[in-house]
């Protein structure tokens, strides 16, 4: 197999723009006549702080990030921020609200309540995580600090399709699956965060976007390198960032820039997953587990009735060039995802295999 005949449909890490790559190979012993590469360079370095610069100054700019918010680029995976947003925005006896519609906000529901009270805002628990609740169904608690959900569920193939209200609350949300794919309108949100190795670069940067008036009231037992206002402060150097993974991210943006923007981005999820949505319900074999009106835009997860028979898909996608395409292990089948950087040649030809493998079995 190559390039040209393999598509990456895993959930993450995730498929690279081309065009990102090969810039970056090109870059890779010398990077804009420094005689370095990126990894090599000093994160204090005038040549690397232009690149740091310039990525910040791009995703503030695609995205519409307002002057009151600030564009952290931090370590630990999104997971870390699980802890990070509790331990910096619950205050002391606080509580905040949680939906739990997937397997990643019950965790951060879990975490959170080490260092206060949680409300379970909603809890799809008990339908397999299949769909997301309507607003009506968010039993919210007036007095919470934030209300926490993650807009995109990987492992279930749902997407909230709407912004919660929550009155006067802020919002914190989970973007990993879906930044840059949809306009956000971060005055309603106190902590957007997502890590980068779905739609916007490779893993090991965390692109965080805070609310700089609610940074500051950190619990006191909170770490250093956990302080949403010591990365403010030292505009996410305090250490040593994630030098590579930004310089990576900086392309991936100006690739998606040079594409059309969000904008494109959207209408490009759009088409891509609703031909593999097309292509699953005109079937007799597959099947969504997810309800019709919470289907992820970037997640399309889909099975038979027998395990055996998902195998063969498996085993028969990947010969065919359809690699990473086996489901998360909580809930088996197959999922594609379908990232910014998923060509959509490469969807077209997925929908036509399923419906080849479907016609013949």
């Amino acid at each position: 197999m190559d390039r040209e005949t393999t598509y990456n449909f895993a959930a993450g890490p995730s498929t690279l723009p081309t065009a990102v790559l090969k810039t970056a190979a090109a870059e890779m012993l010398n990077y804009n006549g420094s005689g370095m590469s990126v990894m090599e360079m000093s994160h204090r370095s005038k040549a690397y702080k232009a690149i740091f610069d310039e990525t910040k100054e791009r995703f503030k700019r695609l995205m519409n990030v307002p002057d009151t918010h600030e564009v952290l680029f931090l370590q630990g995976g999104g997971s870390t921020q699980f802890s990070m947003i509790p331990l910096n925005l619950m205050g002391e006896g606080g509580c905040a609200d949680y939906a739990v519609t997937g397997n990643f906000a019950k965790i951060a529901a879990n975490e959170a309540k080490k260092y206060g009270k949680v409300n379970i805002a909603a809890d799809t628990s008990d339908c397999s995580h299949t769909r997301i609740p309507a607003q009506s169904e968010l039993a919210l608690d007036s007095g919470a600090r934030y209300f926490y959900y993650c807009a995109n569920n990987t492992i279930y193939g749902t997407e909230w399709k709407y912004t919660p209200d929550t009155g006067s609350v802020p919002l914190c949300c989970d973007m990993s699956s879906d930044i840059c794919t949809r306009p956000v309108d971060f005055s309603k949100y106190a902590v957007v965060f997502a890590g980068a190795q779905k739609n916007i670069g490779p893993a090991g940067v965390t692109v965080a976007v805070v609310k700089k008036s609610l940074a500051g009231s950190e619990l006191p037992c909170t770490p250093l390198m956990l302080s949403y206002k010591t990365m403010i402060d030292k505009d996410s150097m305090y250490n040593t960032p994630p030098c590579y993974s930004i310089y990576i991210l900086g392309l991936v943006l100006k690739w998606i820039e040079q594409s059309g923007g969000i904008e494109a981005m959207e209408r490009a999820k759009e088409k891509k997953s609703s031909l593999l949505y097309e292509a699953i319900d005109s079937s007799k074999l597959f099947y969504c587990p997810a309800e019709r009106e919470s289907r992820s835009w970037m997640n399309v997860v889909f099975r038979t009735e027998s395990a055996e028979l998902d195998e063969e898909f498996h085993k028969a996608a990947a010969s065919s060039g359809f690699v990473n395409i086996k489901g998360h292990r909580l809930v088996g089948g197959m999922r594609a995802s379908c990232y910014n950087a998923m060509p959509l040649e490469g969807v077209e030809r997925l929908a036509d295999f399923i419906a080849k493998f479907d016609k013949e079995h």
